[in-house]
Formats: structure tokens, sequence, C-alpha cells
């Protein structure tokens, strides 16, 4: 896969792209304006009523082209969640486009890798700012996101990301709930964080399967002991009992040493908190080994690669994560299958609601500026307003001077203060023909019991 991709194509190119597996890499982009004639733009659409009319960048342009920058994980360790993720989004900008585009322009994602690395990170969205032009940006992780918060904040540009679980973002991010943008912090998120996931996992575990004592294997990354320090947390307030923590560094060729070491203890049931590959290696261990015992996995290795990998070692494990299924996910599934093979998970699916958004807020908006945008999506996203589920839908609704409330396809979208999500968590059992769900606990009964967020 190439390194940078442009889409915002016609219906054309987009099932040329889809068909052969293979995007096109095109020169930089940016937001391209023409000098209104009064015969474009949207002043032949019936006026836009509830946006205060679609002026282009606010210098009296209107765009023929809207650029958004989507930093991703093209190379590296989590690589193998990129392609659902660039699919889906492809399929939300292809929908977008048919409906007409924010402001009547083209509407291109502009997709860069970062390999999920802080310092490549921090290049992408210096060239997506100040070379490319970009009206809003589609992406980041945690691991990008904590070392740059500062860099971040100092852009100003509106991130509406797909990825982080980091409960570094439960305090951090959106609006804070105002009409001004001195207090926002820039940052979105489309998919619940650790927190709300994790808590629900220990919920499960106590409540729903009746497992009291839990053992962990654990990677030393950021990432993988944050869920396992934010799982433990949850887990022991509810009355349940962590016997023992293994931590291991990653890459390693075997885990037997530490498999015997963790097994050497009496629990019900045993955590593993480690990316796909280590997994992987681990769970051929853990079969190998004969070791048995019930066994709950963490949300990011909820993909397709594990049962492709270890799915008859993996048979009757469970695996906890954020639904897929929010209130729009049968009609995004259809259409999604229609354009892929890429097996879904839950940041795919929150990539689509991240694109929608972005370019319904930039329609709201009434032009690119940063501020605007950052300004308007909150307002099309939360109660109140008429409720859609696509694109088209909330611009039809926005020109007939509306506000909107977009529902999306993994959650509802409804920002809170921080700029966060709510949504149910599933625990699922891993067969070897895929996974099938054991347990769902509701956002709704999660946010009874986490206080900030």
């Amino acid at each position: 896969m190439s390194r940078k991709e442009t889409v915002g194509t016609d219906r054309r190119t987009f099932l040329a792209i889809t068909g052969t597996g293979a995007l096109t890499t095109v020169g930089l982009a940016g937001c391209i304006g023409t000098e209104d004639d009064g015969n474009g733009g949207n002043g032949g659409n019936g006026g836009n009523g509830g946006n205060g009319g679609n002026g282009g960048n606010g210098n009296g342009e209107t765009p023929d082209t809207v650029v958004v920058g989507q930093p991703g994980s093209l190379t590296g360790t989590w690589d193998f969640l990129q392609p659902a993720a660039s699919d889906a989004t492809d399929l939300a900008v292809q929908q977008i486009n048919d409906a007409g585009g924010p402001l009547d322009a083209e509407f291109e994602v502009n997709r860069q890798d970062t390999t999920v690395d802080p310092q490549q990170a921090r290049e992408v969205l210096r060239q997506f700012i100040d070379s490319d032009g970009v009206a809003a940006i589609n992406g980041l992780y945690s691991s990008e996101i904590e070392p740059l918060w500062e860099f971040i904040q100092e852009q100003e540009v509106p991130i509406i990301t797909p990825w982080p679980g980091s409960t570094y973002l439960d305090t951090r991010g959106g609006d804070k709930g105002t009409d001004e943008t001195d207090d926002d912090e820039w940052l979105w998120r489309t998919v619940i964080g650790d927190t709300v996931h994790t808590a629900g996992a220990a919920e499960a575990m106590i409540d729903e399967a009746g497992v009291e004592r839990m053992a962990i294997l654990s990677a030393t990354s950021a990432g993988e002991e944050g869920w396992t320090r934010q799982f433990t947390s949850w887990y022991e307030e509810l009355g349940g009992e962590i016997v023992e923590v293994i931590s291991a560094s990653e890459g390693q060729s075997s885990y037997q040493s530490q498999l015997n070491e963790l097994f050497s203890n009496d629990f019900d049931a045993w955590a593993l908190s480690f990316a796909l590959e280590d997994a992987i290696t681990i769970l051929r261990n853990w079969e190998d080994g004969g070791y048995g015992g019930q066994l709950l996995m963490e949300d990011g290795l909820r993909d397709d690669s594990l049962i492709d990998e270890v799915g008859e070692q993996a048979d009757g494990a469970w695996i906890a994560a954020g639904s897929t299924e929010g209130p729009n996910y049968d009609q995004f599934l259809s259409s999604y299958e229609e354009v892929s093979d890429e097996g879904l998970h839950p940041w795919a699916v929150a990539a689509y609601d991240a694109t929608n958004i972005i370019a319904l807020a930039i329609h709201h908006a009434g032009e690119t500026s940063h501020e605007a945008i950052q300004r308007s999506i909150g307002a099309v996203s939360r109660p109140d307003g008429t409720t859609v589920t696509t694109f088209a839908e909330g611009k039809d609704a926005l020109d007939n001077g509306d506000e909107i409330n977009y529902e999306g396809a993994v959650t509802d979208c409804d920002f809170t203060e921080h700029g966060n999500v709510w949504g149910d968590v599933v625990v699922e059992r891993v067969t070897p023909d895929g996974f099938e769900t054991e347990f769902t606990i509701s956002g709704d009964e999660l946010q009874d019991e986490i206080d900030e967020y």
C-alpha cells in the first residue's frame, strides 16, 4: 500500500479503487477555491437558511474541492486495522460526493502513513496543515496524541479520530460544551474510550460470568499497560481480585516462561493485553502448553486476522470491545459489504462516522475555516436537531434550515463536553469461524458508573 493516498473520487474511480484493492497515489492536494460568480456554490440549491449560506472559506470564495487529512497506520504494528478503516472512510467519501459534497464541493481525503510514530505523525500533520491546507483531520492514535498534545492545541485545527481509547482523553478534547472556541481543545473521538470498555469488560466478568479471581499477562507498551491498569481498577472496584499481573516486553519468540509463571497461581480466568503479532505467539504457546482456563483478551485483538491465525487454538476465549452496532449499523453494513471484503472492527465503523461528521460540520459551517468547522461539530451531532443517518439526509435538512443530529453507525455520536462518545460494550467468544456475542453491557448502564468522561 502506498504511503500517501488521496480519496475523493467519482463513482467510477471508487469502484476501480475498491475493485483492485489499491488506492490511487497522487500529488499534494489542498482546499482549492474559485471566485464565486453567482452561478455555483450553494446559491442555486434553495439557500442555506440553517447554516447562514455557504460562502466558501470566508474570503468570498467558494471551494471546488475540500480536502481532509487522514493520518493512518498504513505500515507498522497496527497496520492490520487500516484496510477496513480505509474502506469505510472511502465509502463515506463516495456517499458524500454522491450527495453533492459539503458546500457543493468535491470532498477528498488525503491519507498518509504515520506508522503510529509520534515524530512521523507530527510531520504528517505539519504537511496537512501548512502545505495541503486541509479543512480538518480524520485520524491519530493514542500513542500519537499524548506526546503531541501541546502541538495539536497550537494548530487549532479540528481533529475527529476513530482510533484512540486512551484515558488521557477522558477530560481532554471537545468544545467544553460552550459556543466559544477560547476553551476548545480541538480533538474529538467517535470510538468509546478505554474507561468505558474496560468498565464494561470488568462488569461482564463479575456480573455475567461470575469470575471472581483473575490474572493478567500484559505487554509493557503504553496502550497495553493502560488497558491492564484500567481493567484492574474496575474489576477490583466491583469486588473481583487480580491475583497476579505478569508484564513482558514485546517481540519475543516465545512467552512460555511468562505463561508458566502466570499459571503457577490459582484463578478463575486470565486476561491478555498484547498487540496482535505477540498475542498470536502467546496463544500458540498457551495451546501447546495445555494450560487451559478461561481467557479474556483486550479490544485491540478483535480482528479477523486473529481468527485466521489462531482461531482454533483460541476457540472459546473471550474478547471485550466496544460494540460495532450503533443506531445506523445495519444501513452502514449493507453498503460496506458492497465495496469491501475486509473484516469490520469498531475503529473502521467509527472512521465512517468521523468522515460524515466532518463533512456535515463543513456544510453547517458554510465555510472551510478551522474555527467555523470546530464550532459546527457539536452542532451537527448532539441531540435536539432533526435526526439524520447519512450526509445526504443531513445536507438536505441543513439546506432546509433545520438543525441536525447525526446518529452514527457505531454510536449515537452525542459528544460529551470533552469530545467523547458513549456506546455498548460486548464480550464475544472466539470460534474458528469468527466472533460470537456472549454478553453485552449497555452504554447507558456504564454512564451511571463513570463520573467524568
